[in-house]
């Protein structure tokens, strides 16, 4: 008999996350920026300027605030993993009844519940109470390092986007023009991101486009504001 193999998208759910994150908050942020300068009345080059520099400070500010957050889980992970690790030397009976309440809440009788405690905890105690009793698998694990870079490396992707295109568009239609690309590409993003995840496209692409498309629409009203006043 030929084994059953399933693949599961929740295994994606951690890199997912920091790259729709760092993409979405790439196009918002830097697109909101743009169109803020561009209200406000002034050139290119500062348009230009305005969007590197606010490219680079998010991509690092994304990063460092990943791997910040992300460690600090990783810490409270390795804390508990430490303090299981002592109570399985110190009291396995205690443990084991744990791990076998667990299982009988789960809905398996008392006696079969005992059993597989023993055999889980004979097998590997500390992987047992691990992922039944803290849930921390190899699918949800914390890892800063991965979630930094793949947060800076979206955003500056996704940043990239509206500065391309206040870099080619006619002064005129700068305003319009950015607006209307980038809330295009917060749809793609969506659309992408609901892909990978296994979801049906519509509910994610009106989330990002309407978000989006708010936080654009108040930056270029205080753009507006502040150079009507200067």
């Amino acid at each position: 008999m030929r084994s059953h193999r399933e693949y599961h998208l929740v295994s994606r759910i951690g890199w997912l996350r920091a790259a729709v994150l760092g993409a979405n908050d790439g196009i918002v942020s830097t697109a909101s920026l743009i169109l803020g300068v561009a209200a406000s009345g002034a050139d290119r080059s500062a348009l230009i300027v305005a969007g590197a520099a606010g490219l680079v400070a998010g991509a690092m500010s994304m990063a460092a605030g990943e791997y910040v957050s992300v460690s600090s889980q990783s810490d409270t992970e390795r804390s508990d993993l430490a303090r299981e690790t002592q109570e399985l030397a110190t009291a396995p009976e205690a443990e084991l009844q744990e791990l076998t309440d667990i299982y009988v809440a789960r809905g398996v009788d008392p006696a079969t519940a005992r059993r597989a405690a023993e055999q889980m905890m004979a097998h590997d105690a500390l992987g047992a109470h691990a992922r039944d009793e803290l849930h921390i698998t190899e699918t949800t694990a914390a890892r800063p390092v991965v979630a930094a870079f793949t947060s800076a490396a979206t955003f500056t992707a996704g940043a990239a986007l509206p500065l391309v295109l206040a870099a080619v568009l006619p002064m005129d239609r700068m305003v319009v023009g950015e607006a209307a690309g980038s809330i295009l590409f917060l749809g793609l993003l969506g659309a992408i991101g609901a892909r990978a995840g296994g979801a049906k496209p519509w509910r994610p692409v009106a989330r990002v486009v309407f978000w989006g498309a708010l936080a654009m629409a108040l930056t270029a009203g205080i753009g507006r504001l502040v150079g009507t006043s200067v």
